[in-house]
């Protein structure tokens, strides 16, 4: 049966409801200190794990300490540096691309903005709205894979492309809480809503999942 779109509204305030209260500590896993540590972390996180970001960054922060660092490294020994995060070359340049662009154009500031933080190499959609609602506190929703995958199993999107991803779980969910439903998807599909083998009988969002096998 097709679900009105007042229902989906009052599925979705449920639903977060549940997971603030399942979650109540979900944050960001990856570490940094300042906007453009968040920035390098976050190029590096694409096909990696956090947890792996976060061994390479611990060592890395403290072998570079700001943007003009980046911006003017050596890149080859940069890639040395980030190799075990894969893609290492390319990481690289991004970084050091991006910390270019920072020093030279922003006076060393990461933008605040998705245009600008759009503008800078390696940087996507899913980095600009991380940077913004984790440093900004802008209103912003990062799509990862988690994302994708849950909210299509709850019916909240048929879509895998990010960005239409993000337009429907935006106009269904409240923007005060754009910013820690990504961190709390992310915790239920690592922790229940697991890709491989989900533990339905364990969620606490089995009676308003579509897809639920119970």
């Amino acid at each position: 049966m097709r679900e009105s779109k007042a229902k989906k509204h009052e599925r979705a305030a449920e639903i977060a409801q549940l997971l603030y209260k399942a979650y109540p500590d979900s944050k960001c896993s990856l570490y940094y200190k300042s906007a453009h540590e968040l920035l390098v972390a976050t190029i590096l996180s694409a096909q990696c794990t956090d947890h792996r970001v976060n061994i390479v960054t611990e060592d890395l922060f403290l072998k570079y300490h700001s943007p003009s660092d980046f911006a003017y490294c050596d890149v080859e020994k940069l890639s040395g540096d980030i190799h075990s995060c894969g893609y290492h070359n390319q990481k690289a340049r991004s970084i050091q691309g991006a910390s270019l662009k920072i020093v030279e154009e922003f006076e060393g500031q990461v933008p605040d903005n998705m245009d600008d933080l759009a503008g800078l190499p390696g940087v996507g959609r899913k980095t600009a709205n991380c940077i913004l609602g984790e440093i900004y506190h802008v209103p912003a929703m990062v799509i990862d894979t988690h994302m994708i995958r849950i909210m299509g199993l709850l019916g909240f999107t048929k879509y895998k492309d990010a960005k239409k991803i993000e337009l429907d779980i935006m106009e269904l969910f409240d923007d005060k809480d754009w910013v820690k439903l990504t961190h709390m998807v992310i915790d239920h599909g690592r922790t229940i809503c697991v890709a491989r083998h989900p533990r339905c009988s364990e969620c606490i969002l089995v009676d308003l999942c579509p897809s639920a096998d119970v």
